[in-house]
């Protein structure tokens, strides 16, 4: 099984637009624990260990559609369990609240959202040689997890995200799952490594998901407004063969979200 990093399609950063990028930049600084990278007064690059994972773009404009297609969430991957645990245990400690923990059977995830109502998910896989497998597809459930012994993972302190942190997947609302499936699949050449309960999920090199798709609040959702705050827009990672395929491809899916491929660096 192939290294997530080996994936010939990963997700490089994701872009937002967002009303008030100092307290927006602020909340994935000092919670999620990003460092900036670079920035302007109107846009703002942020990541771990110098790599850029979120760009932050200013639109005082902009209004949220939460019932559009667009973002369900940004899912930030650690390099590992420990470094869950010490996030959790930050967070507790300064009274964040998290709007929920689930464990995947692939992984450990919690779920908050930023201040202008983006959905986030930090989380940790577990070991691939854990993983199972239902002929081609990863089996993934949606169970309580145990925040205890999450906790329990490790006694460090929690000092920022760890170098090796990315983006593992990014999560997005649609308006039909087979017009996802058929943007996913026929045009960035991913494979479908799961569907259940109005989602499906999608990945190369072996990976559970680096895309995924849903239905739960935007059924029958038809092209993004003009002017919404929210996504931005995608940067898929790919090697080069990848690279050439995709960019010949037409990178917006049926609900307008933009996907942009850069070489994987």
């Amino acid at each position: 099984m192939m290294a997530t990093s080996d994936a010939p399609i990963q997700i490089g950063r994701v872009a937002l637009i967002v009303n008030d990028l100092d307290r927006v930049g602020d909340f994935y600084r000092s919670v999620i624990g990003l460092e900036r990278i670079s920035g302007s007064g109107e846009e703002l690059v942020l990541g771990a260990g110098d790599k850029p994972l979120l760009e932050l773009r200013r639109d005082r404009a902009a209004r949220p559609r939460p019932q559009e297609a667009g973002l369900f969430h940004t899912a930030f991957l650690l390099p590992d369990r420990a470094a869950l645990g010490r996030w959790l245990r930050f967070v507790a400690g300064r009274g964040i609240g998290l709007d929920g923990a689930s464990d995947h059977l692939v992984s450990e995830a919690l779920y908050l959202r930023d201040p202008e109502g983006n959905g986030i998910e930090v989380y940790a896989d577990r070991p691939r040689s854990a993983w199972q497998h239902d002929g081609a597809e990863v089996r993934m459930d949606t169970l309580a997890l145990d925040m205890a012994d999450l906790l329990a993972a490790d006694a460090g302190a929690w000092t920022g995200a760890p170098e090796g942190s990315v983006v593992g997947h990014v999560h997005l609302q649609v308006g039909d799952v087979a017009a996802a499936e058929d943007f996913c699949m026929n045009r960035l050449g991913m494979e479908r490594m799961a569907h259940r309960f109005g989602a499906s999920f999608f990945a190369t090199g072996g990976y559970h998901h680096h895309l995924a798709g849903n239905v739960w609040n935007s059924r029958g959702a038809g092209l993004r407004s003009p002017g919404s705050a929210g996504l931005a827009e995608v940067v898929l990672a790919a090697d080069p063969d990848r690279l050439r395929a995709l960019e010949a491809a037409a990178l917006r899916d049926p609900w307008g979200t933009v996907f942009r491929v850069e070489p994987k660096g």
